[in-house]
């Protein structure tokens, strides 16, 4: 994923972060502090995620481009990334890909499809591994999460579990460039195909607007309280704490 008219999405990223910081209180500083580690390992994960399932379809454009590894530097996107610190979605740098190197066990269009759902299905389940780890915590080191370090890795976990959900639900709205678009065109009639190709630019400037006026927040804040509060309850039920 990707946008690209830079020089005006840097100035709205300038005027975003001004403005959260001028609002913010010191504790709204610490949770910005505690939610970096959740962030780079949501994009990280989601981008690896990408270029592994492309290069196991045979295409090795991401390990040509160097994206098949975990290194954060090679998959931060700066705009992306400031909005996942403060907003709790965004996206990371682009993994390019190459349809045509896709071997024939699938169609270029399916291909397409599975390297775009990899990103957002990893990072639901870092999100259920998060949430096991704080249940284990819970259960298994009840003291330590009542001292002052125990609070601090306890809400890192707390964040890391709401960034992955939050990143593979924001990703997986069917508006170009994100991956839901591609997932979406997998499975539309040909017709319904070609018309969504031919207003790609329309559903792009949508998303452009859905995204600078805070609606896909509204959007995704319930879809994230719901899974969010869903997860931690099945993962605490499972380990039988109330």
């Amino acid at each position: 994923m990707f946008l690209e008219d830079k020089r005006f999405l840097y100035l709205i990223l300038a005027v975003f972060i001004i403005t959260n910081l001028m609002g913010m209180t010191g504790q709204g500083l610490l949770s910005v502090v505690l939610t970096l580690p959740a962030v780079l390992i949501a994009i990280t994960f989601h981008e690896f995620a990408h270029a592994y399932a492309a290069t196991k379809l045979g295409d090795d454009t991401p390990i040509m481009q160097r994206r098949l590894n975990l290194n954060p530097l090679s998959h931060i996107d700066p705009i992306g990334f400031v909005l996942l610190l403060f907003a709790g979605f965004g996206w990371g740098k682009p993994v390019q890909i190459n349809p045509r190197n896709f071997d024939r066990k699938y169609s270029m269009e399916a291909g397409e499809a599975i390297v775009s759902i990899a990103g957002p299905l990893m990072n639901f389940f870092l999100a259920i591994v998060f949430g096991i780890i704080y249940a284990l915590l819970y259960k298994f080191a009840s003291v330590f999460v009542l001292t002052q370090t125990g609070a601090i890795v306890t809400s890192m976990l707390i964040y890391s579990i709401m960034i992955n959900i939050g990143l593979g639900v924001f990703n997986l709205i069917p508006l170009p460039p994100l991956d839901g678009s591609k997932i979406l065109v997998k499975f539309l009639p040909y017709n319904a195909k070609q018309w969504f190709r031919e207003k790609e630019h329309i559903f792009y400037f949508i998303f452009l607007i859905i995204w600078i006026t805070g609606i896909a927040g509204y959007i995704i804040s319930p879809i994230l309280n719901f899974l969010y509060k869903g997860l931690l309850s099945i993962v605490l039920a499972i380990f039988g704490i109330g």
